[in-house]
């Protein structure tokens, strides 16, 4: 009895030893499957809540700037910037173009129309007309950002926008009328440029988008977000989530609520009745629950990075984008700082991309592009950035060189790789790219500074002929703040034009008789403190400021309004391009010529050779047009530019002036040959020949004997004021006798 008691005993504690370790395991292992379950589950939802935070984020930025995408469709239109400085408004137009049809296009639901001082003129709400006076409604959200769009005069583009902006513009959220809006502000411009506007001055376009809950709920619907909806407070049900709508200045205007996409816990709701026979399964199953567990939890964070990534990088071709760009130079800034080392920033802007973009279509554009990005990226480091910064403009930030040669190698790398022609779809392009370089700690170590300093550089490196590389140097900066001088000062002057701009006149003279038959019109600028400056000092400025237009009209009107002292006397204008792209222009020369009484046949327009090849087709048929009212055109300076026979005849100019380079030239003997080939040019297609710059009698004696046409200059006569031309005609006769005169010094 004892010993079957032992017994007894001891094969309970046997089955206890053997079975207590795997019971123990088998806890362990329950509890290690259900701290893994539930682990994973909360890291799920809170991925997918920062899912949810970051898409909140990204609908709320985008809202904003697709209202104003959609005012640009009407706001950026030349018809427009006329109709809202009519008196009265064309209403029916108004309500076609830039009110009512907002609402149907756009979902816009009010619209309100302040003149350039801000008073309303037009008002829309609810699909219907209303009076302007409405806008009270709406003045304390809306005045503030009026204020600051008329202080704006770049265009501000989101890192995170799709397309650039054309104009700039002012939103925010407000609470209008008692319910959460968006509120858009767009200026009414001019998209070809050619109205003259004076910024912070234009029209001004609000558009009002109410956030009702049929807004939420369609933004619910296409980005996941269950049952969102607008609360003026956070739900305090803890099964929900809520972001605030605030506006610019931090102020809360509501909540969107929304019930958040929980993956973890419907999985861990779904297994946990079986969660008991799943432990008993096999370690097979648990395995592959915890690799479904984990595939969905690397799929979101997958999901969460790619977002990431675009964010900060450019779709088109995968590189950095601007955001990225500035992160990264402020990094490389501060390791500059610490470490005292050298830093290099590029800026690139592509040459001619416009024309192969424009020839070859869009889709050859984005291919190029993308074949841009390959080249840059093979030319640097692989620990060197590469950032396409938008449109045809890139950045390259060059860590830590060994010297400032490294710096220029790469430099001429990337200027040759990029002169290399391109293939695109079987056509050839090329293009060339100019680049500005700027150093630090040399330059500067702020992101700004070194930013607009490269700018410097590169705006220089365009204007000295672009396909080159420059280094920023202190005297661009110079050069930059004196155009900047240089325009204000030229604004000043075209505000009074008959106080500081003057007009002299250049004599031409026959060359069978020497009869004066013309003068050309040269401008010249009285500055109050530089004296008579000549064209070349600031016309350049004019045409980069904007203000060609004013400055080539007013002496238009001075040169025909000076003729009508000099019958039968030919006046030569230069004009500009940009003002034979105006489809006024045409209308605005015959206008003066019938308000002078000056007969078409005496005015003579000039237009460089370079100038007029790479104009468009406006200018061709703007020049047709004068022609059939009696116009001449003359080509000035025929030789340095393109000099193509066909250009000639394409353009069906009447004269071609021979360039006072060549004439100077015609002592040796390639530069007479070359002025006799432009001469039997001219004469074998009917062309009249001018030269210009003759200051020798022996250049006078060549050209004479060659068959030129006319001749003018400094031995004839340098340019006099209008009061002096008619003395100088009276006594033309005598120059026909023989040219005696000694040349006067250059003004």
């Amino acid at each position: 009895m004892p010993l079957s008691k032992v017994s007894s005993e001891n094969r309970s504690k046997t089955v206890v030893r053997f079975t207590a370790p795997i019971v123990l395991a088998a806890l362990c292992v329950g509890v290690l499957i259900l701290g893994l379950l539930y682990w994973s589950g909360r890291e799920v939802d809170r991925i997918a809540r920062e899912r949810d935070r970051a898409v909140v984020s990204l609908v709320l930025s985008q809202a904003v700037e697709r209202v104003a995408h959609a005012q640009e469709s009407s706001t950026v239109w030349d018809e427009a910037v006329r109709q809202v400085r009519k008196a009265p408004l064309d209403m029916a137009w108004m309500d076609l173009n830039l009110g009512i049809w907002f609402q149907g296009y756009a979902g816009i639901d009010e619209v309100y129309i302040l003149d350039p001082r801000d008073r309303p003129i037009y008002a829309m709400r609810g699909s219907k007309r209303t009076r302007p006076e409405s806008y009270i409604a709406v003045e304390d959200v809306a005045d503030p950002l009026v204020v600051r769009l008329r202080a704006t005069r770049t265009i501000q583009k989101r890192n995170n926008a799709r397309s650039a902006m054309l104009s700039p513009g002012q939103g925010d959220l407000a609470v209008v009328r008692g319910r959460p809006a968006i509120i858009s502000l767009k200026p009414i411009v001019s998209d070809s440029g050619q109205l003259p506007q004076v910024p912070g001055t234009e029209a001004v376009h609000i558009g009002v988008v109410y956030l009702d809950d049929s807004v939420f709920t369609r933004v619910g619907r296409q980005y996941g977000l269950n049952d969102a909806h607008y609360a003026i407070a956070p739900d305090s049900d803890t099964r929900t989530r809520s972001a605030a709508l605030q506006d610019r200045k931090g102020g809360t205007i509501g909540y969107l609520v929304w019930k958040p996409f929980a993956p973890g816990s419907q999985v861990m709701a779904a297994l946990g009745p079986m969660l008991a026979l799943v432990l008993l399964l096999s370690t097979g199953v648990i395995y592959v629950l915890a690799s479904r567990l984990a595939r969905r939890t690397i799929d979101l964070e997958e999901s969460r990075l790619h977002a990431q990534h675009r964010a900060m990088h450019d779709e088109l071709t995968g590189l950095g984008n601007r955001a990225m760009f500035e992160q990264r130079l402020d990094e490389a800034l501060s390791r500059a700082r610490r470490h005292k080392s050298l830093l290099a920033l590029l800026y690139i802007d592509l040459d001619r991309f416009k024309q192969v973009n424009d020839t070859l279509g869009h889709p050859a554009g984005d291919a190029l592009i993308r074949q841009v990005a390959r080249r840059l990226i093979a030319e640097v480091r692989g620990y060197d950035l590469v950032a396409r910064l938008g449109g045809d403009e890139f950045a390259i930030l060059i860590s830590e060189p060994e010297d400032r040669v490294a710096v220029e190698h790469i430099c001429a790398r990337v200027v040759a790789a990029l002169e290399r022609p391109f293939d695109l779809s079987g056509s050839q392009a090329f293009i060339g790219a100019s680049v500005g370089v700027a150093l630090a700690p040399e330059h500067g170590v702020d992101r700004t500074e070194l930013i607009r300093k490269a700018d410097i550089a590169l705006y220089k490196a365009k204007n000295e002929g672009r396909s080159r590389f420059l280094f920023f140097t202190p005297s661009m900066d110079v050069d930059v703040r004196s155009r900047e001088e240089s325009y204000r000062e030229l604004r000043l002057a075209l505000a009074d034009c008959d106080q500081q701009l003057r007009v002299h006149y250049q004599p031409i003279y026959a060359m069978d008789d020497g009869r004066m038959v013309g003068v050309e019109a040269l401008l010249r600028w009285q500055h109050p403190e530089q004296g008579l400056v000549g064209p070349a000092d600031f016309i350049r400025s004019a045409e980069e400021s904007g203000l060609i237009e004013v400055v080539g009209e007013w002496v238009l009107r001075r040169a025909i309004r000076d003729a009508r002292a000099w019958p039968g006397l030919r006046v030569a204008v230069n004009v500009s391009p940009i003002q034979l792209r105006s489809r006024k222009f045409v209308e605005t020369v015959s206008q003066v010529l019938a308000e002078n009484g000056v007969s078409p046949e005496r005015l003579e327009l000039e237009m460089t050779e370079t100038a007029l090849m790479a104009a468009s087709g406006d200018v061709a048929r703007s020049l047709s047009e004068l022609r059939r009212l009696g116009v001449a055109c003359a080509l000035d300076d025929f030789g340095t530019g393109y000099s193509s026979l066909s250009h000639i005849r394409d353009f069906a100019v009447d004269r071609i002036k021979i360039d006072r380079s060549f004439v100077n030239a015609v002592a040796t003997v390639p530069g007479a040959a070359l002025v006799e080939a432009i001469v039997s040019l001219a004469r074998a297609n009917g062309l009249r020949l001018t030269a210009e710059g003759v200051e020798e009698q022996e250049q006078y004696a060549f050209l004479k004997r060659v068959g030129c046409h006319e001749v003018q200059g400094y031995l004839l006569s340098r340019p006099v004021p209008a009061g002096e031309v008619s003395s100088l005609l009276q006594g033309s006769r005598r120059a026909a006798k023989g040219i005696s005169m000694q040349a006067a010094p250059p003004l």
